[in-house]
Parts: structure tokens; sequence; C-alpha cells
């Protein structure tokens, strides 16, 4: 992996992407919003009191429409908030992004499918208010982190077979360390408790399983696919990873990873200034960051 630093002129951020968070944590104090930054907060996108959104803007003058960013936190679909990807979202603000911070439902308060029916609504809603955000609609990127990632990865590639709510609003999707097949946590070595949570016993659960995994999905026409996934992931196991792209790159589509080596569940900041350079290169090479 190149070694890259990453400058932003004009802003002095501490910024951190967290790994997963722990369940139900709630910051006392949100990070703080610089001075070039408008947000606007919990707006609705749907009609659960936990479906909404913030959307952050550069305050600076633009004479083009911007790219979008849709961004979804992660903690295993029982736990997180959207404040705790601020810091990520101020990385992609900096670069331009008009950014939109989504909430959704987690699972105390609806099992699976409910939180991809709620980011792809809320994915729906920013596309439709592009305008209004002075948003380019052909430049729209989705990234989450671990079950962030998953939702992220439904998002960009759900068909509309899968009967889950709107699709095909995005160009790209960053992927960090995503769960790409649910089944595969719910039972066997990798089973972990948070996806037996989401999921829990119930008829048709395996049917529900597939309907829910990103690695269903796979075919050339879906938008483009960057993963990030540490090779010494002890939560979602680094394999989802290769074989998404795998399958991804066999069926035609655009793919590509980048394996963190010794990288965990979540990187620290260094590593992360590492590796967003390559994410904005990823970005620029499809012309969705100019």
């Amino acid at each position: 992996m190149n070694l890259l630093k990453l400058g932003v002129a004009g802003m002095t951020l501490v910024l951190q992407l967290a790994a997963q968070v722990a369940i139900d944590r709630r910051d006392a104090t949100p990070p703080a919003i610089p001075d070039t930054v408008s947000v606007e907060t919990n707006i609705p996108y749907d009609q659960y009191k936990e479906t909404v959104l913030d959307i952050l803007t550069p305050k600076a003058a633009g004479t083009e429409k911007r790219p979008g960013l849709i961004m979804i936190h992660g903690g295993g679909w029982v736990g997180g908030t959207k404040e705790q990807r601020i810091p990520a979202c101020l990385r992609y603000v900096a670069q331009g992004f008009v950014v939109a911070n989504v909430e959704y439902r987690l699972a105390r308060s609806a099992a699976a499918p409910a939180a991809v029916s709620d980011v792809l609504r809320a994915a729906d809603w920013f596309h439709k208010n592009a305008g209004k955000y002075n948003v380019d609609r052909k430049r729209i990127v989705v990234t989450g982190d671990s079950a962030g990632g998953h939702l992220s990865l439904m998002v960009g590639l759900a068909s509309k077979s899968a009967r889950l709510g709107p699709t095909g609003k995005v160009r790209a999707v960053v992927n960090f360390y995503g769960i790409t097949d649910v089944a595969d946590q719910l039972d066997g070595p990798n089973m972990r408790k948070y996806a037996v949570t989401w999921l829990p016993e119930q008829t048709g659960r395996l049917e529900l399983a597939h309907r829910v995994s990103p690695i269903t999905y796979v075919r050339k026409d879906v938008p483009a696919v960057l993963t990030i996934h540490g090779d010494a992931d002890q939560t979602v196991p680094y394999e989802h990873g290769v074989t998404l792209t795998r399958q991804l790159r066999e069926a035609g589509a655009d793919a590509e990873m980048i394996s963190m080596r010794g990288g965990g569940h979540g990187f620290p900041q260094e590593r992360l200034d590492e590796v967003f350079p390559q994410i904005f290169d990823f970005l620029k090479r499809r012309g969705i960051l100019r």
C-alpha cells in the first residue's frame, strides 16, 4: 500500500474514523463542526423517529454542482450513532462533498431487514433532494464501516428483486470491512451475537439472510466498489471482502480492494491518513471527485 499524507488546506481538524463502536455508546458531546461547514441536523427521510439524517455542506461558494456522499455508521446493526461518524464526514466535506450522515433503525427498534430498507430510503431521499443541496445526482457515493459497510453495499448492489426499497441511486461504494454474507455470521465458526440479534430465529431466516446479503447481488451493472479490509479482522472475516471483490471482478464489474496488512476491525488514525488519499484517488479515476 502506498504511504501517502492527507493534507486539507484551510481546515485544522482532528479526524478519526473509529473502529466498530461499543453497543449503545453515545458520546456526551458531539464532535465540533468547523466554521467552514454548514450543518442541518435531524432531517426526516422516513416516518420513524430514528429515520433522520444530517446534511453537511462546505460553506465556500462553488460554481459547479458538488459530489454527494451518504455516510452510514457501523455498530453491528445493534449500536452506534451518526454523530460518531462526523469526523469521517468532515474528510469528505474538505474535498468538496455534500454529505448526508444517516441514522437508521437498530435491532432494538426493528429487526432485519429494517435497517436495509431505511438506508435505501435515505439514499432515495438524498437523490430526490440533490438539487436543493447543489449535488450532482450522477456523482453520489455511499460509504460505511462494518454493519455500515454492509448497508452501504446494499445501497449500491441490491436489485429490485430484493423487494427491500428504492434502488440504483449511487455511482460508487466505499466499503470499510462490511459484512457481505449475513448467513455466514448466523451460524458456524463466524457466528456473531450482533448478527443473531439483528436476524433472530424465524421462519424463512436463511432466505431473509440471503436477501440482505450484498454477495447475493453480484453482477456486472453495479456501481464501482472499493473495499478496505484488514487481513487480521477478528469480527468480520477478511474473506468477506476478498470474496466479494473477486466475484464482482469475475462478473465484469468495477471493483478494487485495499488490504490493510495486520489491520483489525477498525484502523488507527495514522493508517486512515494513509488510506484516505487512495480512496479519493479511486473516486477521481471514476470522475466523481474532480
